[in-house]
């Protein structure tokens, strides 16, 4: 998405920046009211068919990013009706988190099978041949199939010597990996919130831009105004997401710069995750339970729960990094207000959960961070600063790549108990934990460490996310390669911990 979704990046950008401004410059609500002209200006649309959706969708967007609900098509409200329950310093977060806005859903088809033109009425027409239920035909145009007929089998796409069928998948229900999206009666895209577990793949995959979350900026920007010790918590996938000539300091610096009054590494809070589970898989396994799987993505959590609660005895008891790193905040400063900087959306369902609720104030994404240094006009690559980072080890700095997570348990498990053999098996993106966790469950992973990641290569393709996947991984590879620390066991920030 990052690369190939330019388009719709800038639009997301734009809205946060927008409520953001209006936060920071203290704006009559009212304000609001004109946003969508700021942000889609002129007469002639760009990307729709008319600008007047554009701008509805725009209307939309700014009501998700203030926290409020999207509004229904059939039902009149004003753009600002619920902003008295969103115009607080708190946490202003009501499920759901993520929602489809109808006004830019396209309608597109689910999974179907389509003849294209490169179909050459062959003699032999092996897509006919194979169709268990007759739903292929020949004609004199060509191959056709009966949608009716149709199981979606995919056997006449695989028969085709000339490769002229092809499978077509409505792009929001393909990368959701617990089938939690279905069609209204429009044929619009509709989130089952039972099943979702906000990872955000819906938001990275959508073309029309039609899905969205909600946002606290405008909160944690009024709790900042109001005089609040604000922190961040940063994670480690931040390495990289603000320019390729800004460096890591840098952007610890830029966010001080918005009102914060101190910011810490996430990795902190990963090597102290890193030592827990090390030590309860060494406990536990096989002893107590057949095998172990990581605690960091909350996505993967909530899966395991929603889909194979019979499994979840068997995910680590350890807290988050988020969550860690939050308690180490508040021991340096009781009056702390925390703010978790990262990747996902499945964070913000995360900081509600009671175990966490009380450590972590507000979540932001990185692409919500961008669009607060862009409304106070901070550009973090210009910002002087000669100071080093030292809060983490690169172990706990290399969470946010797949098998960063079970590798870092892995090294500290072998260092506590050097003679144990472990064995670890990761998957990333739910479709492949679902697999990973039914070969488990079958008594196929035995003495594993499984890590499950929602997103494909880990955190570093979160839905929040600023940069290309690769461009992130190297920036990561080569903070983790400078660390001073290299094992959590070694770090003496956490020491207390643990």
């Amino acid at each position: 998405m990052k690369e190939n979704y330019r388009t719709i990046l800038d639009i997301r950008r734009k809205v946060f920046a927008e409520v953001a401004r209006i936060a920071y410059e203290d704006c009559d609500i009212s304000e609001l009211e004109d946003s969508s002209y700021r942000i889609v200006p002129g007469e002639v649309p760009k990307y729709r068919e008319d600008i007047f959706r554009e701008r509805a969708v725009a209307d939309e967007r700014l009501r998700l990013a203030m926290g409020m609900d999207v509004r229904k098509i059939s039902e009149y409200r004003k753009l600002t009706d619920g902003f008295d329950k969103v115009d607080i310093d708190t946490n202003a977060y009501e499920r759901p988190l993520i929602n489809v806005i109808k006004f830019a859903c396209e309608s597109c088809p689910e999974k179907a099978y389509l003849v294209t033109n490169n179909c050459r009425k062959c003699m032999a027409h092996p897509c006919t041949n194979v169709c268990p239920v007759n739903a292929v035909s020949m004609t004199r145009s060509g191959a056709v199939i009966d949608k009716e007929k149709c199981i979606k089998c995919g056997r006449c796409k695989d028969a085709c010597p000339y490769s002229a069928i092809v499978m077509y998948e409505r792009p929001c229900a393909a990368a959701c990996g617990v089938n939690a999206i279905s069609s209204d009666q429009y044929g619009r895209a509709e989130i089952d919130h039972e099943q979702c577990v906000a990872c955000g793949r819906c938001i990275a995959t959508c073309p029309f831009g039609a899905i969205a979350d909600k946002t606290q900026i405008f909160q944690l920007i009024k709790a900042i105004k109001a005089g609040k010790k604000v922190y961040g918590a940063i994670a480690p996938s931040f390495i990289g997401q603000f320019g390729a000539m800004t460096t890591p300091v840098q952007v610890i610096e830029a966010i001080k710069q918005l009102g914060f009054k101190d910011v810490i590494e996430v990795g902190l809070g990963a090597d102290v995750t890193t030592v827990h589970e090390a030590k309860e898989y060494l406990k536990r396994v096989p002893e107590e339970i057949p095998f172990m799987g990581t605690s960091c993505c909350y996505s993967w959590s909530l899966m395991i729960k929603n889909k194979f609660p019979e499994l979840s005895e068997q995910i680590s008891d350890s807290g988050s990094p988020m969550r860690y790193t939050a308690e180490y905040i508040r021991k340096l400063d009781p009056e702390a207000v925390v703010v978790f900087i990262g990747p996902c959306t499945s964070k913000k369902l995360e900081a509600l959960d009671t175990e966490v609720k009380s450590s972590v104030d507000f979540v932001i994404t990185f692409e919500e961070l961008m669009g607060m240094f862009v409304a106070k006009k901070i550009e973090p690559s210009e910002i002087e600063v000669t100071k080093e980072l030292e809060d983490a080890s690169a172990l706990g700095r290399a969470y946010p790549i797949a098998g960063g997570v079970a590798e870092a348990v892995k090294r500290v498990a072998k260092e506590l108990d050097p003679d144990r053999e472990i064995n670890v098996q990761g998957a990333n993106t739910l479709s492949e934990c679902i697999k990973m966790l039914k070969i488990a469950k079958a008594g196929r992973l035995d003495g594993y460490l499984l890590e499950g990641m929602a997103c494909p290569g880990g955190c570093v393709a979160g839905v929040g996310t600023i940069a290309s996947v690769d461009r992130v991984k190297k920036n990561i590879a080569k903070f983790t390669k400078d660390s001073k620390v290299q094992s959590p066991l070694s770090n003496d920030l956490i020491e207390k911990e643990i």
